[in-house]
């Protein structure tokens, strides 16, 4: 049986995504990140990412986190890209040249689309940082993000996908990255098949499920 530690609004959504992608069923144990929650909260009430229960699962103290019988993952992306191979049938690569694009789709989402994205996010998001400060660093992180955005509108100008023609966990993996930066108001305007991609991915009952628990949760 698998076990995934963390909340929805986490980066455990991602593998939450691939389950719901997958019917695959899975036990959740609700973890909240520490930095969330009251200050003057008891120190393991409720489950937290500095419970001791949780950090003898994760001593890094962060979510999600994944259990499998004697294994046990906590970074998102290996996790769902795990869970592709094992478990995926048509979301996972079908061949080698298929594992190794997945993989290049998601080192790119983690090394030049998530750290400039996810700072739009902060500076966009809960009313919006409208200083000349906030706005200078949605300026620079947007500029950091045209570089892979070109390669990647390249690719979908002639493709509906990532890998082979059809949604994969290089789509959902990516997906999920570059979502942190939908707040920004023109960037993806600028990427048309880049921007249909993301709202096909986005379309998806699996995602549109778990978005809908997301939204749920308390903010």
């Amino acid at each position: 049986m698998i076990t995934l530690y963390g909340v929805f609004r986490s980066r455990a959504s991602r593998p939450i995504w691939l389950f719901y992608e997958l019917d695959l069923p899975f036990t959740h144990v609700p973890v909240i990140q520490s930095y969330r929650l009251p200050q003057a909260s008891a120190p393991d009430a409720p489950l937290n990412t500095t419970s001791a229960a949780f950090l003898a699962v994760n001593p890094q103290g962060q979510i999600p986190a994944y259990v499998e019988g004697d294994l046990t993952l906590t970074e998102s992306l290996s996790i769902t890209n795990h869970i592709a191979r094992t478990r995926g049938g048509a979301l996972g690569p079908q061949t080698p040249a298929e594992a190794a694009l997945i993989d290049q789709w998601t080192l790119l989402a983690v090394t030049a689309v998530e750290s400039p994205a996810l700072e739009i996010l902060n500076v966009t998001g809960a009313g919006g940082d409208k200083t000349p400060e906030g706005q200078a660093t949605i300026a620079i992180c947007a500029e950091k993000l045209r570089r892979p955005l070109k390669r990647l509108e390249a690719h979908l100008v002639q493709r509906s996908h990532l890998v082979g023609d059809r949604f994969t966990v290089a789509d959902l993996n990516l997906a999920e990255c570059l979502r942190y930066a939908q707040g920004h108001p023109t960037l993806l305007g600028d990427f048309p098949a880049v921007k249909a991609w993301l709202e096909k991915c986005q379309s998806r009952p699996a995602f549109q499920k778990m978005w809908a628990a997301r939204m749920a949760e308390p903010a």
